[in-house]
Parts: structure tokens; sequence; C-alpha cells
């Protein structure tokens, strides 16, 4: 692509997401999301291929389902409450048609069918942004309309999301669908203890940023898109192998890890707010989540694979990407751990 379309294209992306943060009326909010939208829509399709403009093509269809059903809230809200402020959300048809439109932008459960679908389409590095960046405007929004949305709906979209994110990942072999099942479960934490702590929610969206990063551009550097690949690419860089079993158990939660701080945090939350059985349930999906990654890391770093690959042979040839990011996020999403009492200070 020219580069200086990809700079119009990204810095668009930028513009669309930054819109939604400032933004406090419904209309000004839905401009955002749609600019964001528009502007990931042609880096998703630059390779030509099928896949890929098949998953461009359900990525926009769902996108602009999600956009006309927060229209047609906002709309609503308007007409029956006389608001537009997104504050003002109150009555119940429109808040329920707006969070059930947020899960579709997300791809939270049960409404994630596409999201496993477009991420397989997609470049690794195209699909990082899907993972990150485009998470971050629909979730403004969300943590702006959580106080008036039913907590009861956010509990259920939560642990559902969890245990949809953990189930649907365990029987997988492409990386990039079991990221993208990873992706429901995470962002199910997050929304579970919304309305309790929208801090906690706002970490567990850092972390979750800087792990799926972290695993997104290692796969990248090993030129990794299945299992089987995967457990080739310690030949290849055996410190990177090892750094990113840790960063796949970070992701599963395990302590010593950065990821197992916002898992802890929101169950004691939990727990505070008399749902110790919420609290039970979502323990209990993060073990089936925690298996595939285990799977993964049992590929990565304990097998030497014996039968012969459709994968082309990895040269050693002189390495010419540059690391220092991969380098920066791993760090992070493997030791902030320590952090937590100063975290749970604030």
């Amino acid at each position: 692509m020219n580069p200086y379309v990809l700079t119009i294209l990204l810095s668009s992306l930028g513009l669309g997401t930054v819109l939604t943060f400032a933004s406090s009326h419904w209309l000004l909010a839905w401009m955002g999301l749609e600019i964001n939208t528009l502007a990931i829509i042609p880096i998703m399709a630059q390779q030509h291929h099928p896949r890929a403009i098949e998953a461009t093509t359900k990525y926009f269809l769902t996108q602009a389902t999600a956009a006309a059903m927060i229209l047609f809230a906002s709309t609503t809200n308007a007409w029956l409450m006389g608001e537009w402020e997104i504050h003002q959300l109150s009555h119940p048809l429109a808040t329920t048609t707006v969070m059930l439109a947020l899960a579709l932008k997300l791809g939270l459960a049960p409404v994630h069918f596409w999201l496993p679908e477009v991420l397989q389409g997609l470049e690794l590095t195209t699909g990082l942004i899907l993972s990150t960046w485009q998470k971050l405007a629909p979730f403004a929004l969300m943590i702006q309309a959580a106080p008036t949305i039913n907590s009861s709906l956010l509990v259920a979209i939560g642990l559902l999301s969890t245990l949809v994110g953990g189930w649907g990942g365990l029987n997988q072999t492409q990386l990039r669908k079991i990221l993208a099942y990873s992706s429901i479960a995470h962002l199910g934490w997050m929304v579970l203890i919304l309305q309790f702590a929208p801090s906690l929610t706002l970490l567990s969206l850092s972390l979750y940023i800087i792990m799926t990063s972290s695993a997104f551009l290692t796969l990248k550097t090993n030129n990794a898109l299945t299992i089987n690949t995967l457990a080739t690419s310690w030949t290849k860089s055996p410190t990177l192998a090892a750094l990113a079993a840790l960063v796949l158990l970070s992701l599963g939660g395990l302590p010593p890890l950065s990821g197992f701080m916002p898992k802890w945090l929101i169950l004691q939350e939990l727990t505070k707010q008399g749902l110790p059985l919420s609290a039970t349930l979502a323990a209990m999906t993060a073990l089936l989540s925690l298996y595939f990654y285990l799977r993964l890391c049992y590929a990565l770093t304990l097998t030497i694979y014996p039968n012969t690959l459709t994968a082309t042979a990895p040269w050693r040839l002189n390495f010419t990407m540059i690391t220092l990011p991969l380098s920066i996020i791993t760090v992070l999403a493997l030791g902030l751990l320590p952090l937590a009492p100063a975290v749970t200070a604030m």
C-alpha cells in the first residue's frame, strides 16, 4: 500500500477513536465509530486475497449493523426522553439496544460469531489493530453508558463471554482463531466488573492490550499461523520461544505474571459486591482458557515436531525486523504484578 494512503488511513483511525473519546453526544460518538470503521476497511482488504476480502465484508456488515442499532437507540432515547447526552441514556429499550450494539461492535457473546472468522482472514498486523485499537472506542462508550445499563445484563454477558471464549478455543489449530477466542474471554472479564469498578475495567483493558500485542508480535516475528508451525519456531529463536510461552501463560492469568493481576482484583471485587457465585463461575471458565494456552506452550517449548511440515522451511537469514516494541511489550506483559499494591491503593 502507498505510504501516503496508509498514513491517511491510520490518521483517520486515530481521529475516529479520539472523536468518540471526546464526545458526550450520541451523534458525535456514532460519527467517530463510523470514521473508525471506514478507515480500517482498506487496511483489512489490502492483501487482495479471497479470505481477506471475505473477512472485510463480514466486518463491514457487522459494524454497520451495530452502528445502525446505536443510532436507532440514541434516536429512540431522544424521542422518548428528550436527551441526546451519552450519560442521560435512561429508557430501558434504548439502554438494552445500546448494550447489545456495543457487544456486537466488540465481539462479546452471544454476538461474537463474526470475530474468529474475521480475524482468521487477516494478516497478523491488521489482526493486532483489530484486537486492540478497535476495542477502545466502543469500550469508552460502554464505560460512559454503564451506570444506566441493567447490571444483571452486564454480568450475564460477561459470564457468557468468558465461557464462550474458553470453550471456543479448545479445539482450534489456527493461532488467529485462538487469539480471537482469547479476546472474547478477556472482554467478558472486563464487562463483568464494568458497573462495580470501572477503574478495574480500564486496568484489565490496558493489560489485555499489552499481552495481546506481545502475542501477535511474537507470532509475526516467528511467522507462525498454526500450532504446527509454532512447534518449529524454537529453532529460529529459543529465547523468544521461552518468552512467548510466558506471555501465553500471562494471558491465561497465572501468577507471578502480569495477567494474574486483573483476574485477582476482579474476583476480589465481585466477592466484595456479594456475587460469589459469579466470581466462582468466572474463575472456572478461566480454566478453559488456561487449557488452550498450556496447549500452545506445550507445542512451543516441549515438543520437537516429528512429521513433515507443509509450511515453507524458514531460512536463517540476517534478521531485519525491528524488535524493540516487542521487547518492551513483552517485559510489560510479564513483570507488572509487583505494581498490584500501588494499583489497589489508587
